[in-house]
C-alpha cells in the first residue's frame, strides 16, 4: 500500500510493508530457512521472535545452529529497523516453547504469525534404523510442530485472528530411500495442518503448510546430505547442485535458495491470503508434477506371462 504524506509539500511516498504492525514467531530461526523468513518478514514491517535449540542432537550428522548464528539473525533484523526477540528453546520442550511465547507476547505485544520451521534430517534404511534415530526425528519434526502450535493457539484464539504456517516437505507427498522416519513425520505435518485448520477456522485462524524441495541451507549443504542426494560418498557442493538440477521442471533450477521459502511464506502470512486455509503449497520448481519412474529397476525371474488368459497359473508370475 502507498500512502502520500499530504502534510508535506513534497512528492515523497511512504511504502507500508505487507506485515506492518504484525509480530511473527519463527522456530529454527537462527540460520537457513528460518533466518531467511525472519529477514523477509522484517523487511515487510514485522517484528520478530525467534528460537532455536543452539545445541547438537546425537542423531544429526551435521552441525546444528549455535548461539553465534542466533545472534547474527538478531543483528540482521535489528539492522532493518525492526525489533527481534531471540531465545534458546527445544521444540520438544513444551515448557520452553510456552516461555518463549509468553515472553514474545509480553515484549512485542502479540503474535500474529507462526512459522513452524525447526527440523532435522538423517538417513538410514528403516530395517537398520536404531530406535533413538526414529524417535528423535518424530519428536522434532512432528511432535515439535504440535507443541509449537499448542503453545501459541490459545493466544490467537483469544484474539480471533492469526496465520500459522507449517513446514512439511515434498516428502510429505512422496517417499525416498533411507527417509522412512522423515517421510512419516512430513506426511504427519500435512495431517496436523488439516486438523489445525479445521479446528481453528471458527476462531478466524488460518493454517497452511509449505512443501519445500531441495533448499540450499546448512541442513542440506553438508557431506552426508550432499552424498545422499548425489548418490555417492564425499559429494561436493557442485555434485549436489548437479544432482538437484534433475529435480525440477522449471528451467535453470538447482537447489533453491532459502529466500524461495520466505517469499512463499510471506504470502501465506499476509492479508493477501486472507481467505486461504488448509492448503499444501509446494515450493519445488515443479518437482511434484514430474512423472514417476524407477531409476534403478531390479530384474527378476518372471517367466512367460499369458496376458490373454483369464487367470494366471499359480507360480507362473512372480516378481
Amino acid at each position: 500500500m502507498i500512502l502520500r504524506r499530504s502534510e508535506l509539500d513534497s512528492h515523497e511516498e511512504v511504502r507500508m510493508g505487507r506485515l506492518e504492525g504484525k509480530v511473527a514467531f519463527i522456530t529454527g530461526g537462527a540460520r537457513g530457512q528460518g533466518r531467511a523468513i525472519a529477514a523477509k518478514f522484517a523487511s515487510e514491517g514485522a517484528d520478530i521472535a525467534i528460537c532455536d535449540i543452539c545445541a547438537q542432537l546425537p542423531t544429526v550428522p551435521y552441525p546444528l545452529a549455535n548461539t553465534d548464528d542466533l545472534a547474527e539473525t538478531v543483528r540482521l533484523i535489528e539492522r532493518s529497523g525492526r525489533r527481534c526477540l531471540a531465545d534458546i528453546a527445544d521444540v520438544r520442550d513444551q515448557a520452553a516453547l510456552d516461555r518463549v511465547v509468553a515472553k514474545a507476547i509480553d515484549e512485542l505485544g502479540q503474535i500474529d504469525i507462526v512459522c513452524v520451521n525447526a527440523g532435522i534430517v538423517n538417513f538410514a534404511a528403516f530395517w537398520e534404523m536404531p530406535e533413538d534415530v526414529w524417535d528423535e526425528m518424530i519428536d522434532v519434526n512432528l511432535t515439535g510442530v504440535w507443541k509449537t502450535v499448542k503453545a501459541v493457539a490459545p493466544h490467537m484464539m483469544e484474539r480471533t485472528r492469526g496465520s500459522i504456517i507449517l513446514t512439511s516437505s515434498s516428502n510429505g507427498r512422496e517417499p525416498a530411500p533411507e527417509l522412512a522416519h522423515y517421510t512419516a513425520a512430513k506426511h504427519g505435518v500435512i495431517g496436523l495442518m488439516k486438523s489445525f485448520a479445521y479446528e481453528l477456522g471458527p476462531y478466524g485462524i488460518r493454517v497452511n503448510t509449505i512443501l519445500p524441495g531441495p533448499i540450499l541451507t546448512p541442513m542440506t549443504n553438508n557431506e552426508p546430505t550432499r552424498s545422499w542426494i548425489f548418490g555417492r560418498p564425499k559429494a561436493s557442493l557442485e555434485d549436489y547442485l548437479q544432482a538437484t538440477r534433475n529435480w525440477h521442471v522449471l528451467r535453470g533450477r538447482a537447489a533453491l535458495p532459502a529466500s524461495a521459502i520466505a517469499d512463499a511464506m510471506i504470502w501465506l502470512a499476509s492479508d493477501e491470503s486472507l481467505h486461504v486455509t488448509g492448503v499444501e503449497l509446494p515450493v519445488d520448481a515443479g518437482h511434484l508434477i514430474l512423472p514417476g519412474m524407477n531409476m534403478s529397476p531390479v530384474a527378476g525371474e518372471i517367466g512367460t506371462v499369458d496376458y490373454d488368459a483369464n487367470a494366471l497359473e499359480p507360480g507362473k508370475f512372480a516378481g
